[in-house]
């Protein structure tokens, strides 16, 4: 690999992230993302629905202008390898719901705080992905042996999963949460939707703040599996990053539409592990297996299908009772 494989002109990339900007910019001040509230289930609904249609839109939107201007098979693999990003992230995010639900549930933070939580949470992941994703895709182009190494992490990384799927993490006494107490001035109790308070001329974190670093971190860690998978896929960073994003944005509504079910998808960790064990095992394979995109799109949806299918059945007398 010569360099960086990439697509997208100037103006396609200046097009989305001025997108991305309107779009945080709608949440924020018209949708008062950055304020109390408690999104119920059908406008989760709702909101989930409108980023799934965003993304297809999008990406329909690439397929006919690639069409227009390198080709209709470009356009297809195009489409197909964001389709493919766009499904492995989405899935992947599923577990950072399940995370972020302990965190959530572990600190007591009511509902109506939660929103704004992870509104922040998402403009930072916003920020690390973006960084994360343009560095990996300079050194995949530098370094293409890093690849073997994504592969290898990744099949670690299911392999692991399915070791400790039923293993909940300490998130109150994690070393994150020790290290922040301990060089940050903390003002326990409970301060409603406030980051920072003063006392005695002072200024205090809150708890609630103490809860976004860890989401941060929480979605930095996942990052380190779900970029590197989406390299398995494509070296085309407009993809990845495009891709990413969506999945991100939408990562919101995702967690409100699933936290009160969140029980009900227990096997799904199965089928992340099994995902993340095939890209894995696909990047290991390069040199001597090529699996085209579409096939590997079919492999993911049908893990990620099955194991939420199972969940679902495997659980149906507790929705009953």
């Amino acid at each position: 690999m010569t360099g960086i494989e990439n697509i997208a002109t100037a103006p396609m990339w200046a097009g989305f992230i001025g997108f991305v900007l309107v779009m945080l910019a709608v949440d924020l001040w018209v949708f008062g993302g950055n304020k109390a509230h408690k999104m119920k289930v059908r406008e989760a609904a709702s909101w989930s629905l409108a980023w799934l249609c965003l993304a297809l839109l999008f990406n329909l939107g690439l397929w006919w202008y690639l069409k227009g201007t390198v080709g209709p098979e470009i356009a297809e693999q195009k489409s197909l390898e964001f389709l493919s990003g766009y499904l492995i992230e989405k899935a992947l995010s599923v577990d950072n719901v399940f995370v972020f639900l302990l965190i959530f549930t572990a600190f007591q933070v009511p509902a109506e705080y939660q929103r704004r939580v992870l509104i922040y949470g998402v403009l930072g992941a916003i920020v690390m992905r973006a960084v994360m994703i343009l560095a990996g895709a300079w050194v995949v182009s530098e370094f293409h042996w890093v690849l073997y190494l994504f592969g290898a992490f990744l099949l670690y990384t299911g392999v692991k999963m399915f070791r400790a799927v039923d293993d909940e993490p300490d998130v109150k006494n994690n070393a994150v949460m020790k290290l922040a107490r301990r060089w940050l001035p903390v003002s326990e109790g409970n301060h409603g939707e406030k980051f920072f308070v003063k006392k005695d001329g002072k200024t205090f974190v809150t708890t609630l703040l103490l809860v976004l670093v860890l989401i941060e971190v929480t979605d930095l860690v996942f990052a380190v599996d779900s970029i590197p998978a989406i390299f398995a896929i494509t070296s085309d960073p407009f993809i990845v990053f495009t891709s990413n994003m969506f999945a991100i944005m939408g990562l919101r509504a995702l967690y409100f539409l699933l936290a009160d079910i969140a029980n009900r998808f227990h096997l799904l960790k199965f089928g992340l592990a099994l995902v993340l064990c095939f890209i894995g095992a696909k990047m290991l394979l390069m040199p001597w297996l090529h699996i085209p995109v579409h096939i590997s799109l079919t492999v993911v949806a049908t893990l990620i299908a099955g194991s939420v299918i199972a969940s679902l059945y495997a659980t149906r007398k507790q929705n009953k009772n």
